[in-house]
């Protein structure tokens, strides 16, 4: 049978994967992302990441704006708040601390800083003044949230009122989100919704969004950016990926999402798997994206 989320076109993604050294992570949380519970530290990632046999780990920490500048996007729309609103700004002096810890503890692993913007296009001004003070080695492009009433909500409860409409709103969002910020080297989960569907992820109909999918991706390819292959969402098919490569992708990036140690490197065989089956293989060496 084939493996679950490859698609059609794998039938062993064992027997597939690269033998090889298995990429970089490029999306890990520790206690220093406001989701993520105190015992999730960057040592106990550290220690994961090697036993996984991975060259490298990206801390990529949460940047979302419950507050945000008059020069903001979200300002000029009439936003005003977020729903939820549990996020919290970076302490960046206590996160390079660390950093800079397991950076001398390890030195056998490359370890990259790093945030997770959301909503990166609605937040230009406030992203630039972050990074102008506490520049990064990885910066993830995501979408959390969709304008509702002058509200940041959460996609999660707007799938509840409409699922079929919110994801196709999702999907457009995240094309303007492409075209209209540049900040963002990698665009990370474009299947989170699919997290949230009602019933169960295993109801939700890839190929019903090919459309929309193939919109993403030939803005993110006209960009030169890399798509992340997320192993914490459920995993993308490999049709889904050669989506990305028929519109002209180039660079495939692997993130596990992990906001716990247990997490960093889960189902990179598989995703390695996914990769292969689409088109892409390792890249200049073995911190690199993975490339066509």
């Amino acid at each position: 049978m084939p493996a679950r989320g490859l698609g059609t076109t794998v039938e062993n993604p064992q027997a597939m994967a690269h033998q090889g050294q298995l990429p970089a992570d490029n999306h890990v949380h520790s206690h220093w992302s406001w989701d993520t519970p105190d015992s999730s530290t960057m040592r106990k990632a550290c220690e994961r990441a090697i036993a996984q046999g991975l060259p490298a780990i990206a801390f990529t920490e949460h940047l979302d704006f419950t507050v945000w500048h008059d020069e903001d996007r979200a300002t000029e729309e009439g936003l005003v708040d977020r729903n939820p609103a549990h996020q919290l700004p970076i302490d960046v002096e206590g996160y390079f601390a660390e950093l800079a810890e397991v950076r001398d503890r390890f030195p056998e692993l490359r370890i990259w800083s790093g945030i997770e913007t959301g909503e990166p296009h609605l937040f230009a001004a406030s992203i630039a003044r972050h990074l102008q003070d506490s520049p990064v080695d990885r910066v993830l492009g995501s979408l959390h949230s969709l304008s509702d009433q002058g509200r940041l909500v959460g996609v999660g409860r707007l799938l509840h009122v409409d699922a079929d409409a919110t994801m196709r709103r999702y999907l457009g969002e995240m094309v303007g989100m492409i075209e209209s910020s540049e900040v963002f080297q990698v665009l990370a989960h474009v299947d989170f919704p699919r997290r949230y569907w009602p019933g169960g992820s295993h109801r939700y109909v890839e190929k019903d969004y090919e459309a929309e999918y193939r919109a993403v991706f030939h803005a993110l390819a006209a960009s030169g950016r890399a798509l992340e292959i997320n192993t914490s969402s459920p995993l993308a098919s490999a049709d889904q990926v050669r989506w990305f490569r028929e519109e002209g992708g180039e660079a495939v990036s692997f993130g596990s999402d992990a906001h716990a140690p247990t997490a960093v490197g889960q189902k990179f065989d598989l995703a390695v798997a996914v990769a292969e089956a689409a088109g892409f293989r390792p890249g200049r060496d073995r911190f690199d994206f993975w490339r066509r």
